[in-house]
């Protein structure tokens, strides 16, 4: 067991660091560097609500609600949400047992096939640099809700530069910065439902709502049409819970911090996305014209609308001021995933030497400037209707993410069967997911379904080019890189046997514990254990 504990990989990012620095020793440091292990368990926590709470969720429901309807939007956000939580179960095994910035790329890479990290790991990056596109959109319609003197490409510009900036100033300013924005949107979130109650019972605005919305226009959009088109876009708001796997290689305690923040996925999903869903649907007509889809130029919250429609004006520039601060968090947050996923590519020989470079601080300036960059698609909304471009953008990005998931999965199940065939115990875990083998299976398969259902609809008459494009240019592309990796590099399909599934362990391992809660369990205790963990 002494060998196997010692292990232990740096965790700048891959499980060869030291091979590399041992056959490399000419190698300059800033190829080789470890990331720092600053996060808190109260960064790990509030990062894990963060990646669910993003600007989509105030601007991106619009689109989902206009093509959906109220209780379209409740039937996909739930379905999806419970992919999510076995999901984020398997991940938590993972990478509380291995807690590496790779993640779930190198648990692919060890536990499958070096080609399936290969494509997973660029997927995954394409996926947060679409989202950090995504994030320059919505800060641009947003922002136009009160001002239109600066163009929408130098909103664009500002904040580019902003996170640019904010991205290098390190960890620990990440997970602080995070943690205060995560706990403005949690608040707020939480006095938008109790407003919402009132606004509905008629106690605040000019009449009395209840679920009139739902009789007309109706509770339902499309059909299971409408359903079927906002399985992507819930798929693409839930992106960022996974987030909690790549923190795990920068957290100072994850077989701590990652358990707490796994335990609270199903309540912070059933409270902040299907609350919101279930709000919004009885507050606003999905048909109404304010919201976003396709054909809208700009557009607004329908977090916003409800409260413009209620009289409540200074709030409803309130939600813009909070949009904002979600915009802050998530492209904070994007910068930092697509950053550490392409660290990981490089120093793995899977993405050019140079994107693996840190500087002493332990950031990978490199890689964030590669990502930031590439992010700047998001000016292809400036000659385009937005809604259209935000439309598509989060199409290929949440195709991208049922990839991720069902890759998650796969490699859960090999992980699992790996301990088997090498005479481990799972008792031996830290962390244990919740119902394996069903919910594991489940969620593979209903991934794999989503990542064909998803768009169906471009098949219905008449047929659409655009559609079928958007909704599966994704799966050749992925298919491609896999193989393409396999047959230029002779990669062979890790025996069960053979798994690595020892580097990259911390010491100390065990079972883990939660600390015993304080005696008393009062009803805000409680709320606060699920809301921030």
């Amino acid at each position: 067991m002494g060998a196997q504990k010692e292990a232990e990989v740096a965790i700048g990012g891959n499980r060869d660091s030291d091979s590399i620095e041992a056959s490399d020793a000419s190698m300059p440091e800033a190829y080789t560097a470890p990331l720092h292990r600053k996060l808190k368990s109260r960064h790990i926590q509030m990062i894990a609500i963060g990646g669910i709470i993003g600007p989509g969720l105030f601007v991106g429901s619009s689109n989902a609600l206009h093509i959906a309807g109220p209780a379209g939007i409740l039937i996909s956000f739930c379905l999806v949400g419970i992919i999510v939580f076995f999901v984020m179960q398997s991940l938590g095994e993972l990478a509380t047992v291995i807690p590496v910035t790779g993640s779930f790329t190198d648990y692919a890479a060890r536990f499958v096939d070096e080609s399936l990290s290969f494509a997973l790991g660029w997927a995954y990056w394409y996926l947060w640099v679409t989202v950090l596109a995504n994030e320059y959109n919505a800060i641009s319609l947003v922002v136009m809700y009160w001002t239109d003197v600066v163009p929408q490409w130098g909103w664009i510009l500002i904040f580019w530069a902003f996170f640019m900036g904010l991205s290098l100033a390190g960890i620990l300013v990440y997970g602080e910065i995070e943690f205060w924005l995560s706990l403005i949107k949690v608040i707020s979130i939480t006095i938008f439902f109790i407003v919402a109650i009132f606004i509905s019972s008629g106690v605040i605005g000019p009449q009395k709502i209840g679920f009139k919305y739902w009789d007309d226009p109706g509770a339902f959009a499309d059909s299971i049409n409408g359903v079927a088109n906002t399985f992507v876009i819930a798929g693409t708001l839930y992106a960022g819970t996974e987030m909690v796997g790549i923190t795990a290689g920068e957290a100072d305690n994850p077989a701590k911090a990652v358990p707490r923040a796994i335990r609270q996925v199903f309540w912070r999903i059933l409270i902040f996305y299907v609350g919101t869903m279930f709000f919004i649907g009885i507050l606003i007509p999905h048909d109404d014209d304010r919201l976003l889809s396709a054909e809208s130029k700009t557009a607004q919250s329908p977090f916003t609308i409800a409260l413009s429609d209620a009289g409540l004006g200074a709030g409803a520039s309130l939600i813009n001021a909070v949009i904002v601060i979600a915009v802050i968090s998530a492209g904070n947050s994007s910068m930092y995933v697509s950053s550490r996923t392409v660290l990981y590519m490089a120093r793995n020989g899977k993405a050019p030497k140079l994107l693996g470079r840190v500087n002493k601080a332990g950031v990978p300036w490199v890689a964030l400037l590669f990502s930031n960059l590439c992010a700047c698609i998001a000016f292809l909304s400036v000659s385009k209707a937005a809604g259209a471009v935000y439309e598509a953008l989060i199409t290929l990005s949440g195709v991208a993410t049922f990839i991720v998931w069902g890759t998650i999965e796969l490699v859960h199940i090999r992980f699992r069967n790996g301990l088997q065939a090498q005479g481990q115990s799972v008792e031996d875990l830290p962390f244990k997911a919740l119902w394996y083998p069903y919910g594991t299976y489940a969620a593979l398969a209903a991934n794999v379904f989503l990542i064909f259902f998803q768009g169906y609809t471009a098949f219905l008459n008449p047929f659409s080019a655009t559609s079928f494009v958007i909704s599966y240019i994704l799966l050749p592309v992925f298919v491609i890189l896999v193989v393409g990796y396999k047959l230029w590099n002779k990669t062979k399909w890790v025996k069960l046997a053979e798994m690595d599934i020892w580097t990259g362990r911390r010491e100390g391992f065990g079972p883990v514990h939660d600390e015993p809660l304080p005696k008393k369990k009062g009803v805000f205790r409680k709320v606060k254990r699920i809301a921030v963990g």
